[in-house]
């Protein structure tokens, strides 16, 4: 029950709906990423305006982002089209303006759960960690990137950024401050919540902004999981000023709840 009083993504940032088919939210910036408005939070926004404008079409299954500009604080407008496809799935196409530039699009795909011939599978793993309570806070520095006060970050194995390790992994249980219900548009947000998978090999920073986020969300949350969840990220391939990290979050059970992929951008 506890969970259920606490906020949602949507009331946290006073996402609203301003005029038939727009909605907007307000980014202040103390959730100001490397260069702009978390990506994160732009992805999850953008979530909470697809399902409010299909709020008949199910569960969120998969979310996919492209950011085309940077933004700076203050008011987004986001604007969707609602594709029907059959009855049980809908696609709800997203675009992203701040001041009538376009700084992000993105795709949501809905759909309705149902009962079908084949058995059900849920991905369960063995999590090999300590608990989040017996691993200490890791903190983004807050001058350099605001939005690290909006997570508590505990590492719980492998490397942390900026060490020069040969590992290009990290591994840490993850909340949002203030904690939100875990619903897909705050597991959004905490998929984006580590730095670049490919630091912890690093001595320096390097800006490394993302380009595309997509994310898979299993089952429907319908049992609403606690956070801390465990966010494992680890660098798929970093050459030729492209790199691309994968992402699984799990909740304390070890049940597999999304998965994302980032492609980004080395600009350094």
């Amino acid at each position: 029950m506890k969970q259920l009083t606490r906020r949602s993504v949507r009331t946290l940032f006073a996402l609203t709906d301003t005029a038939p088919g727009s909605w907007v939210a307000d980014v202040d910036e103390s959730w100001r990423g490397w260069t702009g408005p978390h990506g994160g939070v732009i992805a999850g926004l953008l979530t909470e305006v697809a399902q409010a404008a299909a709020p008949d079409r199910g569960s969120v299954r998969a979310v996919d982002v492209r950011f085309l500009g940077r933004p700076g604080d203050g008011a987004l407008t986001f604007e969707p089209i609602v594709h029907a496809v059959g009855r049980t799935t809908s696609v709800v196409d997203v675009v992203v303006r701040q001041e009538a530039v376009v700084v992000a699009a993105g795709s949501v795909t809905l759909g309705h759960g149902a009962a079908t011939a084949l058995a059900a599978r849920i991905d369960m793993a063995d999590l090999g960690v300590a608990e989040p309570e017996m691993c200490a806070p890791f903190e983004i520095p807050r001058e350099i990137v605001p939005v690290g006060a909006h997570f508590d970050i505990r590492p719980a194995a492998g490397p942390l950024p900026l060490t020069g390790s040969d590992e290009a992994r990290m591994c840490a249980w993850v909340s949002l401050v203030p904690e939100t219900t875990t619903d897909a548009a705050a597991l959004i947000i905490i998929a984006d919540a580590l730095p670049p998978a490919v630091f912890p090999t690093l001595s320096a920073p390097v800006a490394v902004p993302t380009v595309t986020l997509s994310v898979y969300l299993h089952g429907d949350l319908a049992d609403v999981p606690a956070q801390p969840v465990l966010v494992r990220a680890s660098n798929t391939s970093t050459a030729a000023g492209w790199s691309v990290d994968d992402i699984d979050i799990r909740d304390r059970s070890g049940r597999l709840l999304a998965q994302a992929r980032q492609t980004r951008r080395v600009l350094g």
